[in-house]
């Protein structure tokens, strides 16, 4: 019945997932386009200014470098949307797996609690019981068959108590896991001056020697992207320097 809840709230919960990555999917392949199409335009006024860079004026070259410039900085514009629409793609799915993480390890206890209190034995608990109790058995008769005046009889080695910790163990039962452990995936790249996984709404630095390259808002005291160009800490630093 708990099973049936459990996965009954979280189809619910991922309902509209579909819809919303496929309106993700959209949106990125629309600004992918949009850059292709920018990218065109920059080639034929490039083209255009290598044709006829001798017969213009300066002030007419000023103008067609700026027409360049715009086009570079509106192709950056589009590349800085998609990849902020790829983090909020990812950190969507993302929040949908820590909640399944998280059910699974409720579960799991829930299950656990309701396990001991009805005092269910797992089959290799009772295996192990049975087989402390045989070796008992065994012993209290070697123990008989060589007479109560042996000095012998109270060695530890010939009798086996029930708090001596050989006698203990041979009993112990098997417990599963308090809580489900799903760790992160090693292999995922970090970023940050955190050296956290990507999540939430991060910024990229515009030094391309950076060796960080992506932040998140909270790590860098911000609440919203700046306009123009945005250096991390230490590259503004390095940058004092020089």
């Amino acid at each position: 019945m708990a099973t049936a809840i459990y996965l009954e709230h979280y189809l619910d919960s991922i309902e509209n997932l579909p819809c919303e990555l496929q309106r993700n999917f959209t949106l990125m392949r629309e600004l992918d386009n949009r850059a292709e199409e920018k990218k065109c335009e920059i080639d034929k006024l490039a083209e255009e200014y290598i044709k006829n860079v001798r017969n213009l004026a300066p002030d007419q070259r000023v103008e067609h470098l700026q027409k360049i410039q715009n086009g570079f900085t509106k192709c950056k514009e589009y590349s800085d949307d998609k990849v902020q629409l790829a983090m909020q793609t990812y950190e969507m799915v993302d929040k949908h797996i820590r909640r399944l993480d998280a059910d699974l390890a409720r579960f799991e206890n829930e299950l656990k609690e309701k396990l001991d209190v009805s005092g269910y034995e797992s089959p290799d608990s009772r295996t192990a019981k049975k087989a402390g109790a045989r070796g008992g058995l065994k012993e209290k008769r070697r123990t008989k068959g060589r007479g109560r005046k042996s000095s012998d009889d109270d060695s530890p080695r010939k009798k086996k108590t029930k708090n001596s910790p050989e006698f203990s163990e041979s009993i112990l039962p098997v417990h599963p896991s308090d809580v489900l452990d799903m760790p992160v995936d090693p292999n995922e790249p970090t970023y940050c001056l955190c050296h956290q996984v990507s999540y939430g709404e991060m910024i990229g630095c515009d030094n391309p020697d950076c060796p960080i390259e992506w932040f998140h808002f909270a790590c860098v005291d911000l609440t919203t992207k700046p306009k123009g160009k945005w250096f991390c800490p230490r590259c503004t630093q390095d940058r004092k320097k020089k």
